[in-house]
């Protein structure tokens, strides 16, 4: 794994305080009684700075040495703009320095026994000296505390995530069981992280894996060079072939749609695929793997190697091509911000995006639109909505693209 991607809109006032209460939430599930996150009496098992407040916390930063908080601010997250990489490198700068008093006025010590807590789990889990850095992600319905480990001289060696609700831990044993599987698949296009330990601890699901040299110098990526690696996942376990509405996709997508049919938005979904159905059923589609959240913030390009992270969302038996389109769509809503335009868009370059694939011309644009209705579907599983993420609401963005578009099939 790599560090964890950084939101690209500014942090709102509501957004703040979803942070700050998640922070209280997480520093309970990783230092449950009887450490205390206040500090009191005992062994001081770690002490945060909380970075850049308390307010607005985005990370906790441990404080043991100076080499351990500069890394662990550098190595976070991947600044997705020139202004965050700055603000990153001010804030690493003032680590350095050990002017953090005079910037960073919050902290948090931990106090009680070291057994009790996530540290002293790892650390016996791994058998080996480290200090954590914990990440406060935005609200999204699978938001879970990221965690960055490092060794004592400052070394990143290890990303772990905890699973905490019914969600989040099944993402974390499906990420676990990727790892698994993509280590044994023979890619040659791309890098994945490993597994170095799976397990649970106080009912939380728990995966750490290796952290990917996201540090080292980056290269141009090259469309070329993306969907070699894109069309090597895709294959990595094998293609089948047969019309849509007799792949085994598409009883899976079904079914997952009847499990949401009674949302708000369900059911404007629900007749858009009954269209998409009557048209392109019977259209013949090759399926393979994919990642499921292929976007810019999950990868990292070198000169010798595609860096790819966060694949708690792999799946096999999907239609060629879903990657590209899922990346083409995030890249799009990053740089502009205007999720609607960006579907409209992505749609509209379903042929350039999926010929490499082998998806034939008849079957691009259901392909694409088949993608957004996985998505949606996704969405209202997860309840991105309720859970307050940015594009949780999907009437305001994905459904009018989707159900114009399928009517005009």
């Amino acid at each position: 794994m790599s560090p964890v991607k950084t939101a690209p809109a500014a942090l709102t006032a509501g957004d703040a305080a979803l942070r700050t209460q998640y922070l209280t939430e997480v520093l309970s599930l990783l230092y449950p009684r009887p450490c205390d996150p206040n500090g009191g009496e005992g062994n001081l098992i770690a002490e945060y700075l909380v970075v850049p407040n308390a307010h607005r916390p985005r990370l906790l930063v441990p404080n043991a040495s100076r080499p351990v908080a500069a890394a662990a601010v550098r190595r976070y997250a991947e600044p997705q703009s020139r202004m965050a990489r700055l603000k990153r490198n001010a804030v690493v700068a003032t680590v350095h320095a050990r002017a953090d008093r005079l910037v960073f006025r919050d902290r948090i010590r931990i106090t009680g026994p070291v057994s009790a807590s996530i540290d002293g789990y790892l650390s016996d889990s791994l058998r080996r000296d480290l200090s954590v850095s914990v990440h406060i992600g935005p609200a999204r319905a699978n938001r879970k505390p990221v965690l960055q480990l490092l060794t004592p001289e400052g070394e990143t060696f290890a990303f772990g995530k905890i699973g905490t609700g019914p969600l989040t831990q099944r993402l974390v044993r499906a990420e676990t069981a990727a790892l698994h599987a993509l280590g044994s698949s023979g890619l040659t296009k791309l890098t994945v992280p490993r597994v170095l330990h799976a397990g649970q601890w106080r009912g939380l699901q728990v995966l750490v894996q290796t952290a990917l040299p996201v540090w080292l110098p980056r290269a141009p990526l090259t469309p070329r060079r993306l969907t070699a690696a894109m069309v090597d996942i895709a294959g990595c376990c094998g293609y089948t072939t047969g019309p849509l509405v007799q792949s085994a996709y598409w009883h899976e997508l079904r079914a997952r749609l009847a499990a949401v049919a009674e949302r708000p938005e369900g059911a404007g979904l629900a007749a858009a695929v009954d269209l998409l159905a009557a048209h392109s059923g019977e259209t013949t589609l090759r399926y393979g793997a994919w990642h499921g959240d292929w976007a810019p913030w999950n990868m990292a390009n070198l000169a010798d190697a595609l860096l790819v992270w966060d694949w708690e969302r792999f799946a096999t038996g999907v239609p060629l091509g879903f990657d590209a389109v899922h990346h083409e769509l995030q890249k799009r809503i990053q740089t502009s911000g205007d999720a609607r335009g960006a579907v409209e868009a992505t749609v509209r370059r379903a042929d350039e995006l999926l010929a490499p694939f082998g998806v034939a011309p008849v079957a691009r644009e259901t392909t694409a639109l088949l993608y957004l209705v996985d998505l949606a579907v996704r969405y209202l599983t997860d309840r991105q909505a309720e859970a307050g993420a940015r594009l949780g609401v999907l009437g305001t963005w994905l459904l009018p693209v989707l159900i114009r578009r399928v009517e005009e099939l």
